[in-house]
């Protein structure tokens, strides 16, 4: 009865710490644990587990009780823990990982696109054109198709248009992005259905790309695609409900049981969308139990008191599935639109430094109003201008809103300045990167912005992380597909398809450091890390089982897929 009265009192004790600390807007500690019984619910035994928490890097066992991690290391130190009800998995020397965490995606949209016109990998313009006019086949006169995920240096850089479209596709409206999202095609039916013609003018943030008699041509541009967007039916709820769960599986295929979702939010997007899935999606799977992986979401910047009083209102954490980050907000564009920001012109533009997406003053006071409300700010930069102008801009928040343990973001940081890697490691700011992005871009980056200028600004992973950035690594999905295994493979070798060398091997990421990006320090750039990103005891037992036998035979080779995937100690997939 003593043990029994002692274990409640520790209990009652954890929930209190949990109520207090979830209900502040500051980042929330490692928490107590009281772990439920006396037994596990499951023993790995005979595995190769790397933990990512530097206290016990590696363990052969570990136990696992009420969805938590109760202890990784010898088969011996675990034993105690089995009762007759423990379930036992022997594992036969396969490697274990904390369950990756990306830490940027687009999840409803990436689920939405899984049932669209694939066009990601599409390498000739009759493909494209074919996967279009397939979709087109299975649709009735008028209703929209819509697709995704071309990228136009695959077929050596000709930017698709209306006049590839027209013929194929006479009676229903067409939009179709690029791998980014800072691009879009039209048919010239959806460009009469918005209106565009010769005499729209570009938008602030946009533009309207243009024939040389001044028609629009069916590209839009960043800003521009809101024109198409706003006469776009929306779409069902029950099809947005559905692509949550269909991007749930496909990430758990995956090995990814954590997300940070920034949202249904690009240049040229409604910012009410974000708040109707949080409401109409989110809300509803977590009552509904359809929760089948964890989320962290961002919210767009202009809404910041919306966020802020809903941590106040529901706490940081709202259940073990759902955490309310802070906001984002874009600076720029992207490379491939050559709408990324740089204080020198596009080598195959000469007229263009990119765009900026926001004014600096509006940018800088309402990040100054969500950084005293203590939300977390994510701000999207490509260019080495942008990338630059945050910085300036961070260093003005720090001598105005003091210093703090505020984690700043900066979404991509794909191309930055000589100065600029070490000036991450100043405050603590995380470089939020995405190593596939780099496959797409090393043959595309000398033709926009020159050899030089490439190679010695891109992804520069090494020199941020040397230079104090925390690295978190994620995919963009549907940018680039989410895939932690080939992301952690990019980062270390740099080798693109077809390149027999590292595209600048200087900056190639040791193993250690690039699992790290997709486990514990993904954790820390969400404020997460107190309960997700290691396997450590009192955190949530969220792991995956990888085909690999040996850690040398994992480190030699990277497996391009996992066996299983774990969350809360439950087997989630296959």
């Amino acid at each position: 009865m003593p043990a029994q009265s002692a274990l409640l009192a520790a209990g009652a004790a954890a929930l209190a710490v949990v109520a207090a600390v979830f209900l502040l807007p500051g980042p929330a500690p490692r928490l107590p644990w009281t772990p439920p019984g006396r037994f596990a619910d499951m023993i790995l035994a005979n595995a190769t587990i790397y933990t990512a928490d530097p206290a016990r890097p590696f363990g052969a066992a570990m136990a696992v009780r009420g969805g938590r991690v109760l202890h990784v290391g010898t088969y011996d130190s675990v034993k105690e823990f089995r009762g007759k009800h423990t379930f036992e998995l022997n594992l036969s020397g396969n490697v274990v990982l904390p369950g990756f965490i990306d830490s940027h995606v687009h999840l409803i949209d990436g689920g939405l696109q899984l049932a669209r016109v694939p066009l990601r990998g599409v390498r000739s313009k009759d493909v494209f054109i074919s996967r279009v006019k397939e979709a087109v086949r299975d649709t009735h006169p008028g209703q929209w198709v819509r697709g995704g995920g071309w990228n136009n240096d695959f077929w050596g850089g000709d930017f698709p248009i209306a006049a590839w479209l027209d013929d194929i596709s006479p009676d229903n409206p067409v939009w179709l992005t690029r791998m980014d999202g800072h691009m879009g095609v039209a048919n010239s039916l959806a460009i009469k259905i918005a209106g565009i013609d010769k005499n729209t003018n570009d938008p602030v943030g946009g533009t309207i790309v243009r024939t040389t008699e001044k028609e629009p041509n069916g590209l839009l541009v960043d800003a521009a695609m809101k024109l198409v967007l706003d006469v776009i039916p929306d779409v069902s709820l029950t099809e947005r409900r559905e692509s949550l769960l269909r991007a749930s599986r496909h990430a758990l295929m995956r090995g990814v049981t954590t997300v940070v979702d920034v949202g249904s939010y690009f240049p040229g997007m409604s910012e009410k969308q974000p708040w109707q899935d949080f409401s109409d999606i989110y809300e509803w799977a977590q009552s509904m139990g359809k929760m089948m992986i964890r989320v962290c979401l961002f919210f767009p910047l202009p809404t910041w008191s919306r966020v802020s009083d809903l941590i106040h209102k529901k706490a940081r954490l709202i259940s073990e599935w759902i955490h309310v980050g802070g906001v984002k907000a874009f600076l720029d564009g992207s490379l491939g639109s050559s709408s990324a920001l740089f204080y020198e012109p596009y080598k195959d533009d000469p007229g263009s430094f990119g765009l900026q997406l926001i004014d600096m003053d509006v940018l800088l006071n309402a990040t100054l109003e969500s950084d005293k409300s203590g939300l977390q700010v994510a701000i999207h930069a490509i260019g080495d201008k942008a990338n630059d102008m945050l910085l300036d801009m961070l260093d003005e928040i720090v001598n105005l809103n003091g210093v703090r343990d505020r984690r700043f973001r900066v979404e991509h940081a794909q191309h930055l300045a000589p100065s600029a890697a070490k000036r991450f490691g100043e405050h603590n700011t995380i470089a939020s990167v995405q190593p596939d992005h780099l496959l797409d871009d090393a043959d595309s980056a000398g033709r926009k912005i020159g050899v030089e200028r490439a190679e010695r600004s891109s992804y520069l992973f090494r020199s941020l992380s040397a230079g104090g950035a925390h690295l978190a690594f994620g995919s963009d999905w549907p940018v680039s597909d989410i895939n932690p295994l080939q992301a952690i493979k990019t980062a270390m070798f740099r080798k693109p398809p077809g390149w027999e060398v590292p595209w600048m091997s200087a900056e190639c990421l040791p193993l250690d450091d690039s699992l790290k990006a997709h486990t514990i320090s993904a954790a820390h750039a969400c404020f997460l890390d107190p309960v997700l990103g290691s396997l450590a005891e009192g955190k949530y037992a969220d792991f995956v089982v990888l085909p690999s036998t040996s850690w040398k035979e994992f480190a030699d080779d990277i497996p391009g897929h996992v066996l299983a995937t774990y969350v809360n100690g439950k087997k989630a997939y296959p």
